[in-house]
C-alpha cells in the first residue's frame, strides 16, 4: 500500500488538527466531496496514506509521549473531532533555539536544558525514513526554521513550511532544495476559509468590478498559544509582510493597509475572530464601505490544506521534481514564490496533479 511518511516540527494545535483529520477521513470515498480537501484521492494518494513517523517538541509534558496522546496535552486546546489510535511514535525533544520567546517559556512548559538531551534531528529523520518534514514552529522562529530546513536537506526530506519565515520564497533557500533534488513548499499556510483568503477575495472582487480601494484593514483575535506568542511585536515582522502582500499583491496600485494579529483573548481558546474593513469608491467617486466579521476554529481551518500540500510534496518526490512547488505554494500559502489570483493557482494545482504542469 502507498504511504507518505511525515515528520512534524511542533505538536501544537495545528498538528493535532492535522493528525485528527487523517483519522476522520481515513474511510472517505474517493468520489465524495470532503470539506477542506481538494480531492480525497490526490494524484493517487488517499488521506489515509499519510503516516506520521516522527515529531519534535520542547514541551516537557509532550516529550516521550506517544504522538496520539501528545496532541491532546495542554496547552493544546483544539476541539477533539476524531479518535486517534496509538501511533507508535514517541515525541522527541527538540532544540529550543529561537522557537520559544521569553514570554512563552511558561505557557509552552519547556524542558530544562540541563536535564534533557535534545534529539539528533537528522538522525531521527533518517531512522524514521521520513519523506516530508512539516514545520509548525511558532511565528517568529527565524533561526529554528532555517535549522529544520537544513535538517530536511541533510536527511533527504521534502520541506513544508507552514509559518511566515521565508524559505520557499527565498531564492537562496529554494536553490538549496533544488540542488539537493528535493521539493519545498511554503511559506505561511492559508486556511481553508480564513481571514487572508476572505480578505483577498473581497479586494479582488472590488478590483474586478472597477471599485477603487482606498484603505483596508484586517484585525484578528484569538485565545490559543499562537496568539499569545504574537503579543510581542518583534516576532511579527514576517507575519505582517506575509499577510499584507497576500492582499496587496492583487491590487495594481498603492493601497494603505494594516493587517495582522491584534490581540490575545485567552477565553477564546482555538477560536479566531477576524474583522475586515474596506473603504472604496465606485462610479462617480461615490463611497463604498465593506465590513465583515468571521469566526472560525483556527487549527482545523488549515489542516485539510496541509494534507493536500503533503500529498503534493510526495508526488514531487515520486516524479523527482526539485525546488519550489510553484503551483501548490501559490494555492496554499500566503507568501509563495509567485503570487497569482486564487482561481489561477487552483487551476495550476489541478494541472500539477494530472502531470500537465511540472511544478
Amino acid at each position: 500500500m502507498p504511504e507518505i511518511r511525515v515528520a512534524l516540527v511542533g505538536v501544537g494545535n495545528s498538528a493535532s488538527a492535522l493528525i485528527q483529520g487523517t483519522q476522520y477521513y481515513k474511510n472517505a470515498k474517493e468520489d465524495e466531496a470532503v470539506p477542506g480537501l481538494m480531492h480525497v484521492n490526490f494524484g493517487g494518494y488517499h488521506v489515509k496514506d499519510v503516516k506520521f513517523v516522527a515529531a519534535f517538541e520542547v514541551n516537557k509534558n509532550k516529550i516521550g509521549k506517544d504522538l496520539a496522546e501528545a496532541i491532546f496535552t495542554e496547552p493544546n486546546c483544539v476541539a477533539k473531532f476524531a479518535n486517534v489510535p496509538h501511533l507508535g511514535v514517541k515525541v522527541s525533544p527538540a532544540p529550543i533555539l529561537d522557537g520559544v520567546a521569553e514570554h512563552m517559556k511558561e505557557p509552552f512548559n519547556i524542558y530544562n536544558e540541563k536535564e534533557t538531551k535534545t534529539a539528533d534531528i537528522v538522525e531521527v529523520l533518517r531512522d524514521s525514513k521520513a519523506e516530508v518534514l512539516v514545520n509548525y514552529l511558532p511565528v517568529g522562529s527565524r533561526n529554528a526554521t532555517r535549522f529544520y530546513a537544513q535538517a530536511a536537506l541533510e536527511a533527504g526530506c521534502a520541506f513544508v513550511n507552514c509559518i511566515p519565515e521565508f524559505i520557499t520564497s527565498d531564492p537562496v533557500w529554494s536553490k538549496k532544495f533544488e540542488e539537493k533534488g528535493l521539493p519545498v513548499a511554503g511559506d505561511d499556510v492559508k486556511s481553508q476559509l480564513g481571514a487572508t483568503i476572505l480578505h483577498r477575495n473581497l479586494v479582488r472582487l472590488c478590483v474586478d468590478r472597477g471599485v477603487i480601494v482606498d484603505e483596508t484593514y484586517q484585525l484578528n483575535l484569538g485565545g490559543d498559544t499562537d496568539f499569545q506568542n504574537m503579543t510581542v511585536e518583534e516576532r511579527l515582522h514576517t507575519k505582517r509582510i506575509s499577510k499584507t502582500e497576500a492582499v496587496t499583491s492583487l491590487v495594481p496600485y498603492e493601497l494603505p493597509t494594516r493587517i495582522g494579529p491584534s490581540d490575545y483573548v485567552p477565553f477564546l481558546g482555538n477560536k479566531k475572530i477576524c474583522y475586515i474593513w474596506l473603504k472604496g469608491r465606485k462610479f462617480g467617486d461615490r463611497p463604498l464601505t465593506i465590513t465583515v466579521k468571521l469566526e472560525v476554529e483556527d487549527s482545523p481551518n488549515s489542516a485539510g490544506v496541509v494534507i493536500d500540500v503533503i500529498r503534493a510534496a510526495k508526488l514531487a518526490l515520486d516524479r523527482k521534481i526539485a525546488g519550489p512547488l510553484i503551483s501548490m505554494s501559490s494555492y496554499a500559502f500566503k507568501h509563495p514564490p509567485i503570487q497569482v489570483p486564487d482561481p489561477v493557482a487552483k487551476e495550476w494545482v489541478e494541472e500539477y496533479i494530472q502531470g500537465k504542469r511540472e511544478r
